[in-house]
């Protein structure tokens, strides 16, 4: 394996603190969880406690202001254990940041110090019933009230991430229906809100241990401040944070497919088949070469993306083909090891069971692969 450059010591540190953390609070539960369909809510606040949520939020809120790597660490230490339930990197990167970056003084210190220690788990409502990856589509709406004290949200979104452990939602509703884009905004909703509801927990083919929820608002009375931004720029700010949340789904990838490729090395040493182990036959050999040749370019690739990161150089086009790459391989990755483990790989105890189950919706959200050559493609020719 290439050494990382990226991380510094103190990085390095961090990574051993973590997995220990996930080897004595989180893998032992985790098959629980999965039959319960969700972890629990004492894990979150251990994981406040030690300082895993959220590391990038400034000291000045409850955090400890360190730089995105640590997600990254977090990130790629929960997919190496398998750990798909564990909704970190929903909370700390994708919807935590929306409050850090566009949220007022008064937003900020009311939600991210709960953000920070594990009292407020937070998720974002984007996808609906009838709307995907077309977020100008979305039919949620948002109408401010006669005495402009709060807005009334009406709607319901689906497939969200945290969603029954959630009781802080970032959701996207439309204030100006006629204006498309333009017309989008966002909002924070506290989960014990009149009229806020929240539906089954959705039965997935994989993720089992994640909660995936639908959600319902009907005239839910959402105080004027608690309009995230300003009104009509949702989408813009959707665009402008969706870099982050791609390489945070190109993190957990990478590290899946090398974590089940190393699994599956063991694995067919060990294994025998017409009378040696099937680690000795050309064909064997081949799958296992090409695997780790395409694991190591493309971990490359998002170690380059993640330090354009840090360095605020991270652009659209590219984040997207780095999702399209990293979760196409991640799939193909995770395909051929359950191949090499033969019968035994289709069972459910195995690792790479899981991981196959798990990793096929990695090319649909975040915005599907389709979308993502849209977008590469659109770039290349306009």
């Amino acid at each position: 394996m290439i050494k990382r450059t990226v991380f510094e010591s103190e990085h390095e540190m961090f990574r051993d603190s973590f997995r220990k953390f996930l080897l004595e609070e989180a893998v032992p539960f985790h098959e629980q969880w999965e039959k319960d369909g969700q972890v629990s809510t004492e894990f979150w606040r251990k994981a406040g406690e030690m300082g895993y949520l959220s590391p990038t939020v400034p000291e000045s809120y409850g955090g400890v202001g360190v730089d995105f790597r640590y997600n990254a660490v977090v990130a790629e230490e929960i997919a190496n254990f398998g750990l798909t339930g564990v909704g970190f990197g929903l909370h700390s990167d994708i919807a935590v940041p929306y409050i850090m970056a566009y949220g007022t003084e008064e937003q900020k210190k009311k939600y991210l110090p709960g953000c920070v220690n594990g009292e407020i788990i937070t998720a974002i409502a984007m996808t609906e019933p009838g709307t995907g990856s077309d977020l100008q589509g979305v039919k949620t709406n948002a109408v401010l009230s006669n005495d402009g004290e709060h807005y009334i949200l009406n709607g319901s979104k689906t497939f969200i991430t945290n969603g029954q452990l959630a009781n802080l939602v970032v959701v996207v509703a439309k204030t100006d229906p006629s204006a498309g884009a333009k017309g989008t905004s966002l909002f924070l909703v506290e989960s014990d809100s009149e009229g806020f509801v929240k539906g089954q927990n959705l039965n997935k083919i994989g993720m089992k241990a994640q909660d995936t929820s639908e959600l319902f608002f009907q005239d839910v009375k959402v105080p004027k401040e608690n309009l995230l931004g300003t009104e009509g720029m949702g989408f813009i700010y959707l665009m402008q944070e969706l870099p982050q949340e791609r390489l945070s789904v190109s993190l957990s990838a990478i590290s899946c497919a090398e974590s089940i490729l190393e699994k599956t090395v063991t694995y067919v040493k060990e294994r025998k088949a017409f009378g040696s182990e099937i680690a000795a036959f050309q064909n064997t050999q081949f799958k296992l070469a090409e695997m780790s040749s395409t694991v190591t370019m493309a971990r490359v690739f998002i170690y380059k993306c993640l330090d354009l990161h840090i360095n605020k150089e991270l652009d659209p086009v590219t984040a997207a083909k780095l999702k399209l790459l990293t979760t196409d391989i991640q799939c193909d990755v995770v395909d051929e090891c359950l191949q090499l483990h033969g019968g035994y790989g289709y069972m459910w105890e195995y690792p790479v069971a899981r991981a196959y189950a798990d990793a096929r919706v990695q090319k649909i959200y975040a915005g599907t692969n389709e979308i993502m050559k849209l977008i590469i493609g659109r770039d290349m020719v306009k």
